[in-house]
């Protein structure tokens, strides 16, 4: 291992302590020290004592270390954001409806049949007859359809205006009326967890009660969550009967992993050079892509709260279709992301919907000669210009996010070499969203759904342009709008790809191009040696509780 800073070895005797601060190891404030350099107890007892239960088998538990806003701010319930928003995930509380298959397609939870109206605008959904919520109380279709009434009007995170009613028609079927044909239904169904109509209430996310592969044992509020099986899941009997989930900053969870004292710790690719005693390195690939729009419009017009729009600069089709070959994505997954991350070429590689016309191939002598055809010639700073306009923009970054704003450098770096002067600036997210109407800006984007594309590229309803960069284009529009309406899920995918291009028009690189796709980053995590880490679906955008999506399925040897 590199040698340690002090700084590095204090937090990880910090983080040592607090380990065993949560999972209820022996010893007084000296014994951190020691702790090391050897586990004076193991991780399935450590997680005992935290849980206050107690387990025969020291194989049958598990410790992982999540960063601090993996931690939901509202709790444990599916309408405040559990399980949805960025951090796209299985609730393991709480049962769904339908599940994310390896491919991306999709499968049964709790749904044993469904089937849609040719007007795409009624769902029908036949539920299991043998599920308990873990009070004991049957689950039925009232319970589904109440959960979805009430997110329809409650929820902050996911979107719910598609969904007119949900009515139970008997015990076991649910009917879904639509305000508008929506052929990714599905796709929200495997997000949305079912809560018990008798038993929600103001505090249901503090003590949440499901049907799911998990019971919620315990929750300290900025520390750690446990989780224990639940004795009545309806599927297979959870390998992993106890999963303590501890939130953590990077670097602490780092010194946990060195401290010995946990499983599993997310980590990045600026730890990846570094070794860990009883520990590798797992590396998850992702949907998680980085990218920056490219504002596809000139400067001039404003939005209705008078935000600028447009670059002159970047509007010109020629600059970002020579910016798109000009990038090494290579080069930049070995230097920035030490390896660990695929090229991105769209917001959805990988998807049954990807579309492969979006990838090329890094040629910046072709990109040099595009701009040259189109006009743009050096000045006397070798930056080039046309009719008065230089060939320079600023590149935004959020503030803090060491990736992104290396990603932003390397940006920079590289399309100097071909005359585009890129100035990099960090900013918050508190203005970050209006400065990109005009500004390009580092974004994080993947999601197990196709409207993930929708909602980047498809004009804003109500508005000119889509919503986080100014861009239109009625035919891609189009495109969205007929797979929404498709009542077959599966032909639908084929319209999303021809959204991104239908050999004529498209978003890719011999279409309108407004976005530039860089990485897809691979998350990372120490694993403790011997510990089984079941295979892993590719993970959405956020660095979190995807990581768990079947932990039941872990085992230790």
């Amino acid at each position: 291992m590199k040698k340690q800073t002090i700084k590095t070895i204090v937090t990880a005797l910090t983080a040592a302590a607090m380990v065993c601060s949560l999972t209820g190891c022996a010893g007084n404030s000296s014994g951190a020290t020691e702790t090391l350099n050897a586990e004076k107890s193991s991780a399935a007892e450590n997680t005992e004592a935290a849980a206050g239960v107690e387990q025969d088998n020291e194989k049958d538990s598990v410790i992982v270390v999540m960063g601090p806003s993996s931690e939901p701010e509202a709790g444990f319930d599916p309408a405040y954001g559990w399980g949805a928003g960025e951090h796209v995930h299985e609730l393991l509380i709480q049962s769904t409806l339908t599940v994310t298959k390896a491919d991306m397609t999709i499968g049964y939870d709790l749904a044993t049949d469904m089937n849609v109206s040719d007007d795409g605008m009624t769902w029908t959904v036949t539920i299991r007859d043998d599920v308990k919520f873990t009070d004991g109380e049957p689950l039925t279709a009232e319970d589904v359809a109440f959960t979805y009434n009430t997110l329809r009007d409650t929820s902050s995170v996911n979107d719910f205006t598609m969904l007119e009613e949900a009515k139970a028609l008997d015990n076991t079927t649910v009917e879904f009326d639509m305000t508008r044909p929506y052929s990714i239904w599905p796709y929200t169904m495997a997000i949305t967890g079912i809560v018990p109509e008798h038993a929600y209430g103001p505090d249901y996310g503090s003590n949440p009660i499901g049907s799911g592969r998990y019971i919620m044992k315990q929750w300290d509020k900025g520390q750690q969550v446990i989780l224990t099986a639940n004795p009545d899941y309806y599927g297979d009997e959870p390998k992993m009967k106890t999963v303590t989930v501890l939130f953590m900053d990077e670097d602490a969870a780092y010194a946990a992993a060195l401290s010995g004292q946990v499983d599993l710790a997310y980590t990045s690719a600026a730890y990846s050079d570094q070794t860990v005693d009883g520990f590798s390195l797992l590396a998850c690939k992702t949907v998680d892509n980085r990218g920056f729009n490219l504002p596809a419009i000139p400067a001039g017009e404003t939005d209705e709260n008078g935000v600028p729009l447009g670059n002159d600069f970047t509007s010109d089709i020629n600059v970002r279709r020579a910016i798109n070959l000009a990038i090494d994505r290579d080069e930049m997954i070995e230097h920035v992301l030490n390896g660990y991350g695929t090229a991105a070429y769209s917001v959805c590689d990988q998807m049954p919907w990807y579309n492969a016309a979006a990838e090329v191939e890094y040629d910046p002598d072709m990109a040099a000669a595009i701009l040259k055809e189109a006009g743009w010639s050096a000045g006397s700073d070798g930056i080039l210009e046309k009719d008065g306009v230089r060939a320079e923009f600023t590149m935004l970054y959020p503030t803090g996010d060491s990736v992104r704003q290396a990603l932003a450098e390397d940006t920079a770096n590289q399309l100097k070499e071909i005359g585009i002067k890129v100035t990099t600036e960090g900013v918050g997210w508190d203005t970050a969203y209006d400065r990109a109407q005009s500004t390009p800006l580092m974004w994080g984007w993947g999601a197990h759904t196709p409207m993930e594309l929708y909602n980047i590229y498809h004009t804003a309803p109500g508005k000119e342009y889509a919503e986080y960069s100014p861009y239109a284009n009625e035919k891609v529009n189009g495109y969205m709008d007929e797979a929404l309406a498709e009542s077959d899920l599966e032909k639908s995918y084929e319209l999303w790809k021809n959204a991104q291009w239908d050999g004529t028009s498209g978003i890719t690189q011999d279409g309108d191009l407004p976005w530039i796709w860089l990485v897809n980053i691979d998350h990372l995590y120490w694993v403790k040696d011997g510990l089984q880490v079941a295979e892993q679906k590719l993970h959405p955008h956020g660095h979190g509780w995807s990581i768990v999506n079947n932990v039941d399925q872990w085992t230790w040897k």
